[in-house]
């Protein structure tokens, strides 16, 4: 029944998508966001089926995937295509749902995740709001997950700062590190 009703296709509810087509010398490498239903994507925008889980699962792994810290070690293996054989084996660190890390990774990564109302129902279900946010609040949200993912990856500062000085070699990076190091302390 459940293959049979044309409500339960993917298509019909938000979904979490990363960009196929990359580059280890961008500023980013993996590129990760959420979809809105009842839109459709091309081969090179992969989505990211979940068996099991929920949205809070989606938001952490839209949170983790979006991070400096796992971007920095995505771009040891990226050449031009970021896709499953690659994204599969990346080490997304598995707290259990009662780590604040988590929680905290939940959050704000779903309040990011949902811009306006095609959300809606998402942002429901993972219980956070949704529409506009100032740049600067979404500036600080950024620099949170950064930290947030840092401390399930076990890294210390002087790590962190390896990673930011070695990320990009034209990015200016201080001002990003300065903040995602002040929350990192903020978590300890």
């Amino acid at each position: 029944e459940f293959i049979k009703d044309i409500g339960t296709l993917s298509a019909n509810s938000a979904r979490l998508v990363f960009r196929d087509i990359t580059n280890r010398t961008n500023t980013r490498t993996v590129i990760a966001c959420l979809i809105p239903p009842k839109t459709f994507i091309t081969n090179t925008g992969p989505v990211i089926i979940f068996s099991r889980g929920d949205q809070k699962d989606e938001a952490y792994l839209l949170g983790v995937l979006s991070s400096i810290p796992l971007d920095w070690y995505a771009r040891r293996f990226v050449e031009t295509h970021l896709n499953f054989f690659i994204l599969n084996p990346l080490p997304i660190p598995r707290p259990n749902r009662d780590n604040i890390y988590w929680q905290k990774i939940v959050k704000i990564s779903g309040r990011l995740a949902c811009p306006d109302e095609r959300f809606r129902d998402w942002a429901e279900k993972v219980e956070v709001d949704y529409g506009p946010i100032i740049e600067e609040e979404k500036k600080e949200k950024i620099y949170e997950i950064d930290a947030l993912v840092s401390h399930l990856y076990g890294l210390k500062e002087d790590e962190i700062t390896h990673i930011y000085e070695t990320f990009h070699s034209t990015w200016d990076y201080k001002n990003h590190l300065k903040k995602v190091l002040q929350y990192y302390k903020s978590y300890k």
